[in-house]
């Protein structure tokens, strides 16, 4: 990609995104700009990706696709500082919950290319799921520069942004509900006595093998679930086990939770 990338603020999320981007090939680490809030994350930054950190005002005026990937409550003050110095075609990229389209086009008062978006941290490893909305500035030109972004370390598709709250339920949020069920399954297996180094990768492999077969087959999950529920066999008795427990109606509670909280942000 013929394009400098800047990054302002590099907290996990923004973290993931730009290690996801430099491991693809995508761009030149000399093309990459990122500033962040303590001189430590800096150097941690510069030491491990090997790209240019500098000023908030630097990074917004070298970018030709700016990030801003700092908290919701700070996003308006970064806004505040480097509006001056962005250019009218540079892409304003949001990973904010909370931060929507109007919000970026109202804290900058000008016509801005903004693009949102909501990815989750599998970036880190390649695997994000990322949600993304443009703003009527946009051109097809910069919406592939975004798309070739966000498939360089996973998979992404473009959304309302009226779901984006409901997707934060069911994707970005997300790892941390499947972290948790590894988790668990991995500490039954220890009382069983495999041992737990065992447990999590055999428990991570069950996880990620499911997921591959669905979005490979395009089989329904319940189908998928159906095939491994031999009559009188093991599997059918813990699912219903799973059921009396409230395992589903935990989920879907869950996630009403997330979506609820993502609204009042």
């Amino acid at each position: 990609m013929n394009k400098k990338i800047g990054f302002i603020g590099c907290g996990n999320m923004g973290h993931a995104i730009l290690k996801g981007i430099i491991d693809s090939g995508l761009c030149n680490v000399s093309d990459v700009f990122v500033s962040a809030r303590t001189k430590e994350t800096l150097e941690k930054i510069r030491n491990e990706l090997a790209v240019n950190v500098c000023s908030n005002i630097e990074v917004a005026q070298k970018s030709d696709i700016l990030f801003i990937a700092v908290k919701p409550n700070i996003f308006k003050s970064i806004i505040d500082e480097i509006k001056s110095f962005v250019s009218n075609e540079t892409i304003i990229v949001s990973i904010a919950a909370g931060v929507t389209i109007n919000n970026i086009e109202q804290w900058f008062g000008r016509e801005i290319k903004a693009t949102r978006t909501m990815p989750n941290t599998p970036a880190l490893v390649g695997e994000s799921m990322t949600a993304i909305c443009f703003n009527e500035y946009m051109q097809d030109e910069g919406k592939k520069d975004i798309f070739d972004i966000f498939n360089s370390f996973g998979k992404c598709e473009e959304l309302e942004e009226k779901y984006f709250h409901a997707f934060i339920a069911v994707s970005g949020s997300s790892p941390a509900y499947i972290f948790m069920l590894i988790e668990a399954m991995a500490d039954s297996a220890v009382q069983m006595g495999i041992p737990r180094s065992k447990a999590y990768k055999f428990a991570a492999q069950a996880v990620m093998g499911s997921a591959k077969m669905i979005l490979e087959t395009g089989m329904h999950p319940g189908a998928l679930k159906d095939m491994v529920c031999s009559p009188g066999g093991t599997t059918i008795d813990a699912v219903i086990e799973l059921e009396n427990s409230g395992f589903r109606s935990s989920v879907e509670k869950a996630m009403k939770c997330c979506e609820e909280k993502s609204k009042k942000l």
